[in-house]
């Protein structure tokens, strides 16, 4: 796409919405970014419900912080970035519906933020494009409000890919730097292993040059020093926590995942056995999009003599989904979302090109009418999966919470402990403490239940044709919702 092209009447309002001019140099806003960034937070209040529970994993980063329910177990890959974002709120209020509206406020601002900083590489039509290609993808749309650290993981790369080409062609800027340091910090925070592969072109391309080489680095140490320290102090060093980190997550090696992906763009928030169904043409078309688009918008850039600001996404974009296209044995849509932030960059430059080349009204016309065709349709499917995936998730969180209201009935209330199928999320729920002697968390031994269950209310959780562990067989059992609840005999004697 020339760097002169023009506005033409024949373009219609996309064209108009993606003007360009001579180069993309200008620094001053453009309220179609802050248009895209209220669209995105009214959209999250609007479609995902602020009343929506927390989820399983939401459930154990909120607990840390929270101040109604004890701390759940927390494994060796999580880290604690989103339980510090979330605990302004969640340190002092049990509310659902202000912690989603205030996750929703904080996405769309960070949303504004990581685009704002390409206005010297790409237009500000592009940049609009590409923030709402991304926005509108029914999982960004979903865990924009949710306490979960993959989205920032993507806003943090947008900001610190497009703060990076600023310092590395003005080394004065010092808001550029500063840029890069916080966003690869942002990333480390949240998902450190995330983090390392999302700045490795930037670490490559920096080799010959210390200072640029030095502040993404000193970012991501920064961010997962934390984490690294918590690593000697809890599991033994930083060995031993990667190699828990790969045991819980199934062993990371030599997997191809990229068919679990695709199976997950359905609306399965967590593909784990990941079996069953390909989602149809309809709801999978668009990811198998993703990079002829992005190729389009590379070939574009290179024939305009601009392809860093093009090429440099798409490469981070590449690195940051390795690990879960290759290396892990299962699948969740949201772990590609740094991903999908960085290639809507190159993906609306390749669309950019597709309606401004043809030099005639009526090609142009007709690349703009089909151009818009696709996106309305891909809008209206992505709004289809959202709706089910919202509604999939409100029942397993409402089955939840009345398994927690009756424990209350039954005077299983806090301070108490809970055990058995599913008692990480009803116990945040119920305001208890949760304990396993099997899985991931298995930190406990029989024994120590045992001694427990004479000091304080506790409950052994089943599904009703499950049997409870041999401590427990002789306890009462209620039903609790739609689980069977096993519960320590001097509670049911009003002890």
């Amino acid at each position: 796409m020339a760097d002169g092209a023009n506005v033409t009447k024949t373009g219609g309002p996309l064209t108009v919405l993606l003007a360009r001019a001579p180069r993309p140099r200008r620094l001053s806003g453009d309220p179609r970014l802050a248009a895209v960034a209220a669209a995105f937070t009214v959209a999250q209040l609007v479609l995902v419900r602020p009343g929506l529970g927390l989820g399983w994993d939401e459930t154990v980063y909120v607990s840390q912080v929270s101040g109604h329910a004890p701390a759940a177990f927390f494994s060796a890959p999580r880290a604690r970035g989103i339980s510090l974002l979330v605990a302004p709120i969640a340190s002092w209020s049990d509310s659902t519906v202000l912690l989603r509206v205030y996750l929703a406020v904080l996405s769309g601002l960070a949303l504004y933020l990581g685009l704002r900083v390409w206005r010297a590489h790409l237009m500000p039509g592009v940049l609009a494009l590409a923030g709402t290609l991304f926005a509108s993808l029914w999982v960004t749309l979903f865990y924009g409000p949710e306490a979960m650290p993959n989205y920032w993981v993507a806003v943090g790369a947008l900001a610190c890919v497009g703060c990076f080409l600023r310092a590395r062609v003005n080394t004065r800027d010092r808001a550029a730097w500063w840029g890069v340091f916080a966003g690869a910090a942002l990333m480390g925070w949240m998902r450190p292993l995330d983090a390392v592969y999302a700045v490795l072109p930037l670490l490559v391309l920096s080799l010959r040059r210390p200072r640029l080489l030095a502040v993404p680095a000193a970012g991501l140490l920064a961010g997962v020093g934390e984490w690294v320290i918590e690593a000697y102090v809890s599991y033994g060093g930083l060995m031993q926590r990667l190699s828990e980190a790969s045991r819980v997550q199934g062993g990371l090696g030599r997997h191809l995942a990229v068919l679990d992906q695709v199976r997950s763009l359905g609306g399965r928030t967590l593909c784990r056995p990941c079996t069953g169904p390909v989602p149809g043409p309809a709801v999978t078309l668009w990811w198998f999009a993703l990079l002829p688009l992005a190729a389009l918008g590379a070939v574009a850039a290179v024939r305009a003599r601009r392809a860093m600001p093009v090429a440099l996404p798409a490469a981070c974009a590449l690195t940051a989904a390795v690990p879960y296209l290759f290396l892990i044995g299962y699948a969740a849509p949201r772990f590609l979302l740094p991903a999908y932030a960085l290639l809507a960059l190159p993906v609306a430059h390749g669309l950019v090109h597709v309606v401004t080349v043809p030099a005639r009204g009526a090609a142009r016309a007709l690349a703009v009418g089909l151009v818009v065709v696709g996106l309305a349709g891909h809008l209206a499917v992505q709004y289809v999966v959202l709706e089910r995936t919202v509604h999939s998730a409100a029942a397993a969180r409402t089955d939840w919470s009345r398994t927690a209201t009756a424990l209350h009935t039954l005077g299983v209330r806090p301070p108490c402990l809970l055990s058995g199928y599913e008692a990480v999320p009803i116990a945040f729920y119920t305001g208890c403490g949760s304990a396993q002697t099997a899985g991931h968390d298995a930190r406990t031994t029989a024994a120590a239940l045992t001694r427990a269950a004479h000091r304080t209310p506790f409950a052994v959780l089943t599904r009703p044709e499950g049997r409870p562990p041999a401590y427990a067989r002789g306890w009462p059992v209620e039903p609790a919702g739609a689980l069977h609840a096993y519960i320590t005999p001097f509670v049911r004697q009003g002890r």
